[in-house]
């Protein structure tokens, strides 16, 4: 019996409206028309403004501060849902709280699985998402969980550089596995930052691991937030000796101080992803888009393809 092929149709929340254009042109599809209205008082609530009964349909948006983000995709959710929509898939490209993935002192939420309970009680049939902050956030789901690799677009990219003495780097020591799997594609030394912190986003040190002596550094992370590490580690390499060095991150957070952080210091250049959209512009960062991953992942799962066949780095 053929596969039977529901109508698609692509929306995208507020927080996301620039991916989700880019997203929609790379599958082929206009997005979807849905309105946001809001209250005096604050409170906001979405409207889908064409029919999306029998549609499988996919709502695009990263769940980045505010909050407000993440309840504008409950909401859409919801009135996809009770708009009788046949499957819901929720591309939440930025996976906001994934740093809150265990119970690190006592007292405290487990806020990744706080949020992958809401998404799924809501009523989403699926997720895909990108470069989770820990892959095990994956089993926090009682639904599929297509989760995107950056490094497909950023490896080539660093190739495109030619850097002659090229090493790759974690700027601690729990990225020490994102590190060696994408070295894995150069056939390249892993060094790496120990950092110890006095409390969240203050380092009280900084040690390497490894020789950077010569070496063409590209340090990887998958989140940049205040970027107080990724500018530490530079010039801590670039203390000990290495020809040069760049961060690679997937997405873009950039809070408080960190743009001018950034621009002050060793790195040459910081490569991120379009999952979050930036502030402002700098001379030193670089932004890859993901539509083009995103939609042929979009058409894998509608047309019930292989996900994994587009993780092969070219």
């Amino acid at each position: 019996m053929p596969l039977q092929f529901n109508p698609v149709k692509l929306f995208a929340g507020s927080g996301t409206t620039v991916l989700g254009q880019k997203i929609a042109e790379s599958y082929g599809k206009p997005l979807g028309d849905v309105s946001l209205s809001r209250f005096s008082d604050g409170e906001f609530q979405p409207h889908f403004n064409e029919s999306v009964r029998g549609c499988d349909i996919f709502l695009i948006q990263s769940t980045i501060p505010p909050t407000e983000n993440l309840m504008e995709l409950l909401l859409m959710t919801d009135a996809a849902k009770r708009a009788s929509a046949h499957y819901i898939t929720v591309v939440v490209p930025y996976f906001g709280f994934a740093r809150q993935d265990r119970k690190d002192k006592p007292r405290v939420a487990i806020g990744a699985k706080l949020i992958a309970n809401l998404i799924t009680a809501a009523g989403a049939h699926r997720i895909m998402t990108m470069d989770l902050h820990a892959a095990q956030i994956q089993g926090f789901f009682d639904i599929p969980v297509d989760h995107l690799d950056a490094s497909v677009i950023f490896v080539p990219y660093i190739k495109s550089l030619n850097l002659p003495n090229l090493t790759i780097a974690s700027p601690d020591m729990g990225g020490s596995y994102r590190a060696r799997t994408f070295a894995k594609y150069f056939n390249a030394e892993v060094v790496i930052c120990d950092k110890t912190r006095k409390r969240a986003n203050e380092i009280e040190s900084m040690s390497i691991i490894g020789d950077v002596s010569g070496q063409d550094i590209v340090l990887i992370d998958d989140i940049c937030d205040t970027a107080g590490t990724l500018a530490k580690a530079a010039s801590l390499i670039m203390e000990n000796g290495a020809n040069s060095v760049r961060a690679v991150c997937s997405h873009a957070v950039l809070s408080g101080k960190a743009y001018e952080t950034i621009e002050n210091s060793a790195l040459a250049e910081l490569i991120v992803t379009d999952t979050i959209p930036l502030k402002q512009e700098s001379s030193k960062i670089k932004v890859l888009s993901t539509a083009d991953l995103f939609a042929k992942a979009i058409a894998n799962v509608n047309e019930h393809g292989s996900i994994s066949d587009l993780f092969k780095v070219e």
